[in-house]
């Protein structure tokens, strides 16, 4: 009882030798008062932990004896002990370093005796003579020299046979890895011990004393011959590439290390060391023993990690402290940068890359250390304006966005190092206002945002030179950095880089005031900006600012919080948001939700008191916005304690929350909210279980604590009381047709609740137990959701029942449980895929709660399994498996041997695949690890391997047949059939099987019959007729049907073997009982996964055999038997030299982008251990690239295509990671010479293989830095080559150099007197500058004064070229393109700077695009057709400028309309409908701009009064674009201006031209359809809103009106129609669905609000929320805000719809039209519209016809949720009426209606099979719901009739609203 203990900590206990344990015997004292008493009670102790206990009093009693002055034989036997159990110790027990602790502390009286023992026992442990004994000797090494005196000491007394022991180590060790060279497991250990002995023999030599005088020993002394061995190993070593680069580098290490210990005199050491890594040694004048050791390092062909890791050993070796070593170690600095410069130009390989980096920033720490007391001349060597430095900052340039996170962290270190070392070099300077740092600041802001480093090095800058220096130069830095955060590959650059500056900013400004007048200033530089973005960015840049910086910014001043709030409440009433804004609410909420999370609010009730208020927080439940739900949610959930108590009030709420939202169509929101209520429930029990202590500490007396202010008895019944009711509330969502959201939803929240409360073990006390609101209807509830189409409800569901406590299974009765049974194994067997998962988890349920059917037994050979109590469970488990798998493999055997008859009769009657399912499923749920009927299972193992083999025999012919989608070809005629059988022919010249060589002749309607097949076709075993029915009906065989039989089987068969080798363990020895998989079992497997990879032709069979084949390979890499692990290198060789070998008859195939081949070599290269050398990598790819280069050998051509497709595999798995890194440029250069093959299959592979490798080079996301420099296809003759080398030029450009690279490329450009110019080139030429143009206006810099000085600059470059856009110019592609360029100009260039002339205007250009116009073909007419290329093009164009030439003419003039080359009409008249659409576009932009606001009076001057114009053109207009753009137009325009002018202008009256739009919204399409309805009911309103007479010319088409609404609300029309007509109903709902006094009949108003009903329930998300903006207009009424608490909200779909019920409900009442009204809603009650025979009947008809036809799936709408909302508000209207709303005769006509369909209901469920919710689900789940609308209805007609308990249909009269809000209603035993 109480809080759960945390779990303790693990300690291997101690143990000792039988001498030793004989000698602490002989040795105790009577008393057990002396050391070898407390040592012999240590020893025998178990427990580890307890041991340390006794170890820590070893000291203390030594230290007693040490007052006493005597070391008798008893101690010295005892340290001896002592001794050997340290050493016995492994190196990660803790007792090992509690041990060395407690003998530091030893009595200096005993040290020599302990020395002298320790000193023995470590010489006993080096003569060691075993090789695989010498890594414990050698951890024992290294754990005497970590702060043990004593081990120290002996290592010391030792030395010399410890540098022997060290040195014989290394080369036996070496020796063996050799030997043992494949052995990937073996070799792995042998080289990490090589490593560790590496790293001991560096730390023996830095840590022992007496090393810095081994020089004077003379050479032939052990000691130094040792050192010499030693240091002529680690040379080796070095240059080993075969070993780990972690040797090498320690090697390196060691290397420097001992030249330091040996070389003398070491003045000269630098020197030696710098001639080493320049290659400059003179052998002369070095001493011999360093030849001989280091001969290797002193030629010039020293490798590059040899040279890299000599360079490591420098920088780490020697002491560059205070400058020790001078002039020449300042030399050696300098020599040692230079040379990691050249390397860095030479190395390409990822982790070579990344040693050098590390090395980089080693050497400027090196630097800094040397420069704090150097010579001028290497300050000036080392400033910032030096070449060193620039070269550092070239290197962090060019690395800070390298794909290794820790490389880019080493160039932040190195660029921080940098501003260090200049701050060195300058004397008493101002680092803030020195020249390199300001440049260097400048050079940075100028930069991207979208380079990664810049925010790094900005930071590194602050920190040296403070934020205001920062702010000076760019003042608006924090919202432009907010502004990146929307992109979330930069969201922790930019958050660190905030958190670094608003911090120092802080700092800064709190030194410069004594009160705290600074936060103002703080506030509106660093949350002001925030408060913004929060408001008014888009959804991910909230999200992102919200997540990382929000946080961050209150951790660093938690008191704007308060500022925050305050400012947000203000505007929220204002800025209430929408389904894509959060508005001021959604920023409120996600302020708040972050403080508590962050433990800024003392307690929710502070929260709730003076934040914000009840009614806020409802609002945030059910806002629009789903984020504003989530925030306002967790503000509720979280806490940063994690037992704060939950209030009353906030359990209302969550409630309230979980109502509305758990169908959210989102998958990311419904994880949030999943998650979130998880945390709740911790916080639930964390919380009960204090109170529980409260409870019993009998606190009666304290109510008032911090933790409650109530008692705690009453706190916990709350808490059960909730969880129960959150328990029904989510058992109700499980409703029959509830949707997938719904479902996915509740069944996460109730595994929560069962993972979070579990059934309690010992005395642990439980708030609330799932099992406990478990009855039989829920249970056959859970079972029921494995019918779900959908894997995760089922998966859900499982896992949930799994949790639940055994005995649930009471609940079901034998005979169910039979039906269960029986129905998975016909769902096991059916021909609709996802029936046999749902037969898989139904038999697993069965098998693990024990509940199959008692005649399974027999299927067991042995009956009682032997066991322990506590594996009884695990038993079970394992014989209830044993006998499904026998079961289905029996039925599945006998199905393989029809199957070997007639594969069409299997395919349309018994897949088989199903049956290999459930057996997969069954074996991946049981620990096949501990198996304790082993006997039992070897011969089913065997069975099952051999089953498997001959099913792939039977379905492999199709898969691997050259055309296998279209191998069972349907015809009707035998003269097709011929066709297709020499079609069959030539498709699969090399298939042998006769099945493949007969064209099949079937029936019309594709139905199979052997008697109707035609006699020129020779006839097929007659078997294959399958016979489907009772009545013996044929059914229908497809060739879809059998490909999928036999693909699916593949792939069944592909999981089945993966999931065997994965999980069953091998035997070790052939007849070994110790595994259940033997070796050769295992190379059958591993041949037959080799030869479907290689042989299938079909991509589904080959993916999943590729997914088992991973399995195994996984399994042989990990296998202690050499001969396994050798398995994958020699398949590997094996399919390589096939490949190399392969021709065009191989069997191999060469097309389908080499079928299964690519993922065979990817599956053995995969499972390749990462850490090792990656060998099998190496060889493949230098294989693989030399087969894809281009060869003049035409018989090549497979192989090279079989290797460009499997070099393309490669470079597309994620998991070689780096190691493929330096292969791509090699294989770019492969593709793009395979671009120059003759052969199309080459061709086509290496274009495929480019398009990876660009993926691979700048990854997935298309962002600003991912596409080539180069332009090689500038001027291709290929135009999309241009177009597309263009756009890829503009990422390389920085925006800065725009401005030259456009002059530049306009220089290019010819001259109208040239004679020879190629339009190709000016073509790609103007394409660049265009496309360059376009992001320079885009970008944020756009206004800047310089940069607008450089456009000027850009127009005078364009004016000297302006005949390419004249018709000077004869090509109309380029002309175009010309005129797109101006048009960009005129664009950036169109508003004057303050006091100044327009740029346009001073320099000519407009006169000149007026010139361009006015000659131009709008003026003069075309002589072209369109079959002129580029004339389209050139119209558009030549459009755009004409329209933004006409609109700033006529600004300019102020609609005077002088000087206008060319008129609105003149375009909008003109005969090509290029010219008008655009035209149009452009004009419906202004007017759609101008109508939310002052509509016409928001428009320029030339834009106005021209109504009668479009009303002219609509009527002549027959260009359907067109058409539709001039209906937009006039909807947008203010219907009073233009409508009274039909008559003046197209002589149709307004009403006529009323039936004419409404006519076109009948008969049109869809786009034309929706404006002419958005148009229609616009006039209307007008025609509404106008006078009495007009209302009443009007009136006769308003029914025609409403048939056009609610026909553009059915589920067959397309979205486009549905959200027009939401639109349409929000726009008239005050007029027609809310009007006091109705304008409509009352039915016709109720069909309009079923409408809006219809809508919400929409699957469609823009439907929904647009039928939710017309359900807040009708809430937002001044007749209807009292019907709900919501008025004036913002509001989700899911409220939305039982708000809409209440509107109406109150509209009803207020109408005095209940009566009438009743009926209606009746009928929406009992759903009249559905004809359930029909439905059954049309499911009948079309059962198996369709394969991969499922179930209806559902992800939104919920026929019984608006059933339960619309009873409640029936239920509540009827309730507080005190009249019966029906007639005597009205009632009894809905009894008898509502009778018959119950009735009917009855007869259809009798009619359905037992497990009808398994094996007819369809039909089940439709009776389902009809049955829960008619009871509903019955009830309501009972209660209007006043029975009271008279029938079970009806309910009691006094049943309260409250219960009936709770309803959702169960189904009766009398519906059966």
């Amino acid at each position: 009882m109480g809080v759960k203990k945390k779990k303790e900590m693990q300690v291997t206990a101690l143990t000792i030798c039988h001498q030793d344990l004989q000698t602490l015997r002989a040795l105790a004292d009577v008393e057990g008062k002396n050391l070898a008493s407390l040592l012999l009670h240590c020893v025998q102790l178990t427990d580890g932990v307890s041991q340390i206990r006794y170890v820590k009093q070893i000291v203390p009693l030594l230290e007693k004896a040490d007052k006493n002055g005597t070391c008798d034989s008893t101690i010295r036997s005892c340290l001896d002990i002592l001794a050997g159990i340290y050493l016995c110790l492994s190196l990660k027990n803790p007792l090992k370093k509690v041990l060395a602790s407690s003998l530091n502390g030893l009595p200096e009286f005993f040290l020599s005796e302990a020395v002298q023992s320790f000193t023995s026992r470590l010489q006993e442990e080096l003569n060691t003579a075993d090789l695989y004994s010498y890594r414990k000797v050698i951890d024992n090494i290294s754990s005497c020299m970590e702060n043990f005196n004593l081990g120290r000491t002996s290592v010391s007394n030792l030395l010399k046979n410890v540098l022997h022991f060290l040195q014989k180590s290394l080369i036996e060790i070496s020796e063996e890895n050799r030997k043992f060279a494949g052995n990937r497991i073996v070799q792995t250990q042998l080289m990490n011990d090589l490593l560790v002995c590496t790293r001991v023999s560096v730390m023996v030599v830095q840590k022992v004393q007496g090393f810095q005088r081994i020089h004077l020993n003379i050479s032939s002394s052990p000691m130094w011959q040792n050192m010499c061995g030693l240091l002529g190993i680690f040379t080796k070593f070095l240059s080993d590439d075969d070993l780990l680069q972690t040797i090498q580098s320690t090697s390196g290490l060691a290397v420097v290390l001992f030249i330091k210990t040996m070389f003398h005199p070491p003045e000269k050491i630098p020197d030696l060391i710098s001639s080493m890594l320049l290659h400059s040694v003179d052998c002369t004048s070095v001493p011999e023993w360093f030849l001989n050791c280091c001969r290797r390092l002193c030629g010039a062909d020293v490798p590059q990690p040899a040279l890299l890791f000599l360079c490591q050993g420098t920088l780490t070796m020697l002491d560059w402290q205070n400058a020790r070593m001078g002039p020449r170690g300042e030399a050696l600095l300098l020599d040692t940068v230079h040379v990691l410069f050249t390397l860095s130009s030479q190395i390409k390989e990822s982790t070579l890359e990344m040693f050098l980096s590390r090395i980089l920033a080693s050497w400027t720490n090196s630097a800094i250390h040397v420069l704090e007391s150097s010579s001028p001349s290497l300050k000036d060597s080392l400033n910032g304006n030096s070449s060193i430095v620039k070269r550092l900052l070239e290197y962090v340039y060019t690395h800070w966005e390298h794909p290794l996170d820790a490389l880019r962290h080493q160039t932040k270190i190195i660029f921080r190092n940098i501003l260090q070392m200049h701050q060195l070099t300058i004397e008493n300077s101002d680092l803030a206002t020195d020249h390199f740092i300001v440049e260097l600041t400048e050079s940075l802001l100028r930069l991207e945002w979208h380079i990664k480093g810049k925010y790094t090095c900005l930071g590194c800058l602050v920190d040296y030179v403070g934020v205001e220096h920062i702010l000076a130069l760019a003042k608006t830095i924090p919202s432009q950095i907010l502004e990146v955060m929307g992109d979330q590959s930069l969201v922790p650059y930019a958050s660190d880089l905030l958190e670094t500056m608003f911090k120092n900013h802080k700092s800064h400004l709190k030194s410069q005031t004594v009160d705290s007048a600074w936060i103002d200033e703080w506030h509106d530089t660093w949350v002001s900006p925030l408060l913004l973005i929060l408001c008014e960015g888009n959804l991910d840049q909230k999200s992102y600012v919200i997540d990382y910086y929000l946080p961050k910014l209150l951790n660093c001043n938690p008191e704007s919080l308060s500022y925050m709030v305050k400012i947000l409440q203000t505007s929220a009433d204002a800025k209430t948001g929408s389904y894509n804004s959060r508005g001021a609410l959604g920023a409120l909420m996600a302020c708040l939700r972050t403080a508590r999370a962050h433990g800024h609010l003392q307690s929710a009730a502070d929260a709730w008191g003076n934040l914000v208020t009840s009614a806020r927080i409802k609002q945030g439940l059910i806002h629009q916005h789903c984020q504003v739900r989530l925030d306002t949610l967790g503000l509720l959930c979280e806490s940063n304690r994690s037992t704060e108590i939950i209030s009353p009030e906030e359990m209302q709420w969550i409630q309230f929350f979980i109502t509305y939202n758990l169908n959210n169509p989102s998958p990311g929101v419904r994880q949030q909210i999943c998650s979130l209520l998880k945390k709740l429930f911790c916080r639930i029990q964390e919380s009960s279980q204090v109170l529980y202590k409260l409870e019993q500490s009998k606190a009666k007396c304290e109510p008032e604590n911090e933790f409650t202010k109530q008692h705690p008895s009453v706190s916990l019944q709350q808490y059960k009381n909730f969880m129960s009711s959150i328990c029904n509330g989510l058992f109700e969502a499980l409703f029959p047709g509830s949707s997938y959201p719904t479902r996915f939803s509740a069944l996460t929240i109730l595994g929560s609740m069962a993972e979070v409360f579990p059934v309690p073990e010992g005395g642990v006390q439980t708030v609330y137990q799932l099992s406990h609101d478990i009855d039989i209807g829920r249970l056959e509830t859970l079972i029921e959701c494995f019918t779900s189409t959908f894997e995760e409800v089922k998966i859900l569901a499982f896992d949930l029942l799994m949790k639940l406590p055994k005995t649930i299974v009471q609940f079901l009765d034998s005979e169910k449980l039979q039906g269960l049974f029986q129905a998975a194994l016909e769902l096991s067997k059916s021909t609709k895929p996802y029936d046999c998962v749902t037969a898989s988890y139904l038999l697993n349920f069965l098998i693990w709660q024990n509940a199959l059917p008692s005649s399974l037994s027999a299927y067991l050979k042995t009956q009682q399994v032997a066991c322990e109590d506590g594996d009884k469970s695990a038993a079970v488990v394992e014989r209830n498996t044993l006998m499904v798998i026998e079961c289905l493999l029996e039925n599945l055997e006998e199905e393989i041997s029809q199957a070997e008859n007639s594969l069409l009769q299997a395919a349309a009657s018994f897949p088989m695949y199903g049956r290999v399912h459930c057996i997969t499923g069954a074996l991946q749920k049981l620990s096949l690890n501990s198996l304790q009927l082993a006997n039992e299972w070897r011969p089913v193992v065997e069975k099952l391997l051999l089953t498997s083999y001959r099913l792939s025999a039977v379905v492999s012919p199709v898969i691997q047949s050259s055309s296998p989608e279209g191998l069972i070809p349907m015809d009707t005629d035998s003269e097709s059939a011929s066709r297709l059988q020499t079609i069959l022919n030539e498709i699969q010249p090399r298939d042998t099987n006769d099945y493949f060589n007969q064209a099949k002749i079937l029936k019309e309607r594709d139905s199979f019959d052997l008697k109707d097949l035609n006699a020129s076709v020779r006839s097929i075993d007659a078997s294959a007729e399958s016979k489907g029915s009772k009545e013996g009906k044929t059914c229908d065989v497809t060739a879809q049907m059998v490909l999928v039989c036999c693909w699916r089987s593949m792939k069944e068969v592909a999981l089945l073997l993966g999931t065997l080798c994965q999980l069953l363990p091998m035997q070790s020895a052939p007849e070994s009982p110790d595994g259940s998989l033997t070796v050769e079992q295992v190379k059958e497997i591993g041949d037959y996964f080799k030869h479907h990879l290689l042989q299938s032709r079909h991509r589904g069979a080959f993916e999943l055999a590729y997914t088992g084949f991973v399995k195994l390979t996984e399994v042989l890499n990990r296998c202690p038997d050499v001969g396994l692990q050798k398995l994958p290198e020699q398949w590997l060789q094996n399919v390589l030299e096939e490949v190399k070998c392969s021709d065009p008859s191989s069997k191999l195939c060469a097309t389908r982008r080499s079928a299964g081949i690519p993922f065979y070599i990817q599956a053995l290269l995969a499972s390749e251990p990462k850490k090792g050398k990656m060998d099998l990598l190496k060889i493949t790819m230098k294989e693989l690239i030399s087969l894809a280069g281009p060869t003049d050998d035409s018989q090549s051509t497979v192989p090279q295509v079989h290797a460009l497709n499997i070099l393309r595999a490669l470079f597309r798995d994620t998991r070689l990671g780096e190691n493929i890194i330096p292969y791509v440029s090699d294989g770019a250069k492969a593709a793009i010479l395979g671009f120059t093959s003759p052969v199309w299959a080459v061709r086509n592979s290496s274009t495929l293989l480019f398009s990876t490798l660009i993926t691979r080079i700048f990854g997935v996301k298309r962002g600003k830095d991912e596409l080539s420099k180069k332009n090689r296809c500038g001027r291709s003759p290929v135009y999309r080559s241009r177009e597309m080398a263009a756009r890829a030029l503009v990422p390389f450009v920085l925006i800065d150099e725009i401005p030259n690279t456009v002059r530049t490329l306009l220089a290019e450009l010819p001259n109208c007197t040239d004679q020879h110019f190629r339009q190709n080139h000016i073509h790609g030429t103007l394409l660049q500058v265009f496309h360059l143009l376009q992001a320079f206006s885009d970008s944020k810099y756009r206004m800047n004064t310089y940069l607008q000085q450089e456009l000027a600059d850009i127009a005078v470059c364009t004016k000297a070229k302006l005949w390419l856009a004249k018709r000077q110019n004869p090509c109309l592609v380029t002309r175009a393109v010309y005129i797109d360029v101006l048009f960009l100009l005129t664009r950036c260039l169109d508003k004057a700077a303050k006091g100044s002339q327009p740029v346009l205007e001073h320099l000519g250009l407009w006169e000149e695009v007026r010139g361009i116009i006015s000659g131009s073909e709008l003026i003069t007419g075309f002589p072209y057709t369109f079959t002129v290329p580029g004339l389209p093009q050139y119209l558009q164009s030549l459009t755009k400028l004409a329209i933004t030439t006409v609109l700033a003419v006529a600004a300019k003039d102020g609609g005077q309309r002088r000087d206008v080359p060319i008129s609105l009409s003149q375009l909008l008249e003109s005969s090509f409908p290029e010219v008008r659409l655009l035209t149009l576009e452009s004009l419906l932009e202004r007017f759609s701009a101008a109508a939310p606001r002052l509509g016409e009076k928001g428009l320029p001057p030339l834009l106005k009064n021209m109504g009668g114009t479009f009303l002219m053109l609509a009527i002549k207009e027959n260009h359907p674009e067109c058409f539709c753009k001039i209906l937009k137009i006039l909807h947008c325009m203010d219907s009073s201006e233009w409508l009274p002018q039909t008559e003046q202008y197209i002589q149709l009256t307004p009403k006529e031209f009323l039936i004419w739009t409404m006519d076109i919204a009948s008969n049109e399409r869809s786009e034309i359809q929706s404006i002419a309805l958005r148009l229609a009911s616009k006039m209307i309103a007008h025609h509404m809103q106008t006078c009495e007479e007009t209302r009443d010319s009007v009136a006769p088409k308003l029914q025609q009106w409403v048939q056009l609404v609610v026909a553009s609300c059915g589920d067959n029309c397309p979205p486009e129609s549905r959200l027009a007509a939401a639109e349409v109903l929000t726009s008239t709902a005050p007029c027609f669905l809310t009007n006091v006094h109705p304008i409509l009949g009352l039915q016709d108003t109720l069909a309009l609000w079923r409408c809006v009903l219809t809508l919400l329930q929409s699957e469609e998300q823009a439907v929904r929320d647009a039928a939710t903006e017309t359900v807040m207009t009708t809430m937002s009424q001044e007749n209807t805000c009292q019907s709900t608490e919501f008025a004036f909200c913002q509001v989700d779909a899911s409220i939305a719809l039982t708000l809409a019920l209440a509107v109406l409900c109150d509209l009803l009442k207020q109408w005095d039209q209940l009566e009438p009204g009743l009926p209606v809603l009746l009928g929406w009650l009992l759903g009249e519209d559905d004809d359930l025979t029909a439905h059954v009947e049309s499911t009948h008809q079309v059962e198996g016809d369709y394969l991969f036809e499922k179930a209806e799936v559902n992800f939104w709408a919920e026929t019984l949720i608006f059933v339960k909302y619309l009873y409640k508000h029936i239920f509540g209207l009827l309730s507080k009426s005190s009249w019966h709303p029906l007639s005597p005769e009205r009632l009894h006509h809905f009894q008898r209606t509502a009778s018959k369909q119950y009735r009917l209901i009855s007869q259809l469920f009798r009619e359905l099979p037992p497990t009808a919710e398994f094996l007819k689900t369809v039909d089940f789940m439709r009776l389902r719901i009809q049955e829960e609308r008619t009871l509903a209805c019955l009830r309501l007609l009972a209660f209007l009739e006043g029975k009271e308990g008279a029938d079970i249909l009806a309910v009691r009269a006094s049943d309260s609203p409250t219960e009936v809000n709770q309803l959702t209603l169960q189904r009766t035993e009398a519906a059966f």
